[in-house]
């Protein structure tokens, strides 16, 4: 690799992301014991449907969290970027009577999710509750309520344990919701077993990207996995520069299967309930030359023979208690490829921390 191995081993990101099975441990546990979890359970009892908001990295937190509160809940459940309700505050359908608003950000002080937060409680008279990992935030005195995950805060620019630790958050609250005490336990218990597999996943990652240079970069998935999908593709940009997109892998088909070539890295991430559809896809794009990274949680023969690449989880429990830990290992695509162009992932090109507007 171009990077000398001192220089990576000294990374903020690097660390951040090894550290994330810990910092989802540390944080199921307090989360376990934290009264403003139970009060929110309360206070948003007859609240029917959530609206999730976040920018960039939480934007797609958001989109994640969305999915993950219908699929655990049965409750509606929908995601929108900071923005749009500054803008299209009709499209955010902000008069439903009965609307729960989830505003995400690591900082608490990024200026949309702040202004979006302030309408939100001024105009709209909604119940608002905030996520965070840092402690008296600007958020936090807009909120009703607020979830602070300060033991997954980071130094570095790029979100990364922020990201899984909040999602986590947000579906251990669903499973409170509805006092779903089996997918509580399976959360825990996957934060416990990605522990001993993260090493090798990156080191075998870091294998892999030492061997290969790619044009373009597609991140392909379904359902609950979309969210994270997206999430994957701005790693890549943020911490390599590369070009990359996330479609869902079904309609990867209609036109855009056009850029695949020898040059162009697909990263699939298989669910459990689509398994059988998305190998299929993942098939016919290994015949069209790409080639083919496949997280899931357990491989078929045909997903090995068509792959380069495979990271098989082995976890037990649903799709949806598997979302944080599908992410790590685009995590480390994105800090790899960006070292071996020889840039440096805690500072990257063109970004700040947080982004406040005058």
């Amino acid at each position: 690799m171009d990077t000398k191995p001192m220089d990576v081993q000294q990374s903020a990101t690097l660390t951040e992301i090894m550290s994330e099975p810990a910092a989802w441990q540390m944080a199921l546990r307090e989360l376990r014991q934290d009264s403003t979890i139970a009060r929110i359970v309360e206070d948003s009892r007859n609240r029917t449907e959530w609206l999730f908001i976040g920018c960039g990295t939480s934007f797609y937190l958001a989109e994640a969290a969305a999915n993950s509160w219908t699929l655990l809940t049965g409750q509606r459940a929908r995601a929108l970027p900071g923005s749009e309700p500054l803008l299209f505050p009709e499209l955010a359908l902000a008069k439903e009577p009965k609307l729960q608003a989830v505003i995400i950000s690591r900082s608490g002080k990024t200026s949309e999710a702040l202004r979006a937060a302030k309408v939100f409680k001024s105009e709209f008279h909604l119940p608002t509750i905030g996520i965070t990992c840092a402690p008296n935030t600007p958020l936090g005195e807009i909120c009703d309520a607020t979830i602070r995950i300060t033991s997954a805060d980071e130094k570095s620019t790029v979100m990364t344990r922020s990201f899984t630790s909040m999602l986590l958050a947000l579906q251990h609250l669903a499973a409170r919701t509805v006092k779903n005490e089996s997918c509580l336990k399976s959360l825990e218990s996957m934060a416990e077993q990605f522990a001993p597999q993260i090493h090798a996943i990156a080191e075998k990652m870091q294998g892999f990207v030492a061997k290969h240079n790619f044009e373009d970069y597609v991140f392909l998935a379904q359902g609950p996995f979309h969210g994270i999908a997206r999430e994957a593709s701005l790693k890549v940009m943020e911490m390599s520069c590369s070009y990359s997109q996330a479609f869902h892998a079904l309609e990867f088909r209609h036109g855009p299967k056009a850029i695949v070539s020898a040059k162009t890295c697909l990263m699939f991430f298989l669910s459990e309930n689509g398994y059988q559809a998305e190998e299929e896809v993942l098939g016919e794009m290994a015949e069209l030359g790409g080639v083919i990274i496949t997280i899931c949680n357990r491989a078929s023969e045909h997903v090995r023979r068509n792959s380069d690449l495979v990271f098989e989880l082995g976890f037990d429990g649903p799709d949806v208690a598997r979302l944080a830990p599908y992410v790590v290992p685009a995590q480390l695509l994105g800090f790899f490829t960006g070292t071996k162009k020889n840039l440096d992932p805690d500072n990257p090109r063109n970004l700040t921390r947080v982004v406040i507007l005058d």
